[in-house]
């Protein structure tokens, strides 16, 4: 086996986490009132469950009910041990995205969900256009200053490989103004969001590129009111682990009635 890239330095990661604070925790609420909206639609109930994250006081608080795990890349998770699993605000970091989802699959018992909810590849659009074309026209060149976030297409298909039945995936988009790019980036510092990427720049970067990336948000990405906007796209998971008694697609050829006829008009057939 080939050991996967890694992405993310995770002692960066946790030292950020550490450092975020409760106004930074606006996007987690957004996403833990969903996840909760969600949850009641579903009709079953859950005997035991965990919620993965790396924020745990703060869902903890959310959900009380449910056991906290800390987001590592090895999952504290026994085999069959959970009816629900929630994966909260962390895989966008996860250098193994796919073995995440597929240790959650396998905590859980038959007809177990697993929700996830983490962020997609519209976010932060803008700031990263900004500090891409800041640096080049300032140094010369460019280093990663976000992390490439998979698109919802990419994260519905992890999902089925991971082996999950019946899965969904879909996103909201949130945006977020600001006076100035100054506050967007206090705001991600305080989110724990800031750059935690393996090949990032081990030194400060020169105010001169942070400043001209401030320009360029400010004359690209501003409203009449002055004021920029952030883009932040929340994408949402769910499977199911599978079960005899969920249900299942027909095979192939085996509908009794034609979809003209389920519309009440006439088929027309194609030419031979």
């Amino acid at each position: 086996m080939t050991a996967h890239p890694t992405m993310t330095d995770l002692t960066a990661l946790d030292r950020y986490r550490a450092r975020a604070t409760a106004a930074g925790m606006f996007l987690h609420e957004a996403a833990a009132d969903d996840l909760q909206d969600r949850l009641g639609m579903v009709n079953k109930s859950f005997r035991q469950g965990v919620v993965v994250s790396g924020f745990p006081d703060f869902w903890a608080a959310r959900f009380p009910e449910l056991e906290m795990l800390a987001a590592q890349e090895t999952l504290a998770l026994e085999p069959t041990s959970q009816d629900l699993v929630i994966h909260a605000m962390a895989l966008h970091w996860a250098n193994d995205p796919v073995g995440q989802l597929i240790q959650c699959r396998r905590a859980l018992r038959p007809d177990g969900l697993m929700l996830s909810v983490g962020f997609g590849g519209q976010t932060l659009t803008e700031l990263r256009a900004c500090l891409g074309q800041a640096e080049a026209e300032v140094r010369g060149g460019m280093s990663p200053r976000v992390a490439p976030m998979a698109d919802l297409r990419d994260m519905g298909a992890l999902l089925q490989r991971a082996g999950f039945a019946l899965p969904v995936a879909d996103s909201v988009t949130i945006l977020v103004e600001y006076s100035d790019a100054w506050h967007l980036m206090r705001d991600l510092r305080a989110m724990g969001e800031t750059n935690a990427l393996e090949a990032r720049l081990r030194r400060a970067t020169a105010r001169s590129v942070l400043t001209h990336a401030a320009e360029l948000y400010q004359s690209h990405f501003a409203k009449d009111t002055g004021r920029i906007t952030a883009t932040f796209e929340l994408v949402f998971l769910a499977g199911w682990a599978p079960d005899a008694s969920q249900q299942k697609p027909l095979r192939p050829g085996s509908a009794r009635q034609s979809l003209a006829a389920a519309l009440s008009t006439d088929e027309t057939k194609l030419p031979i």
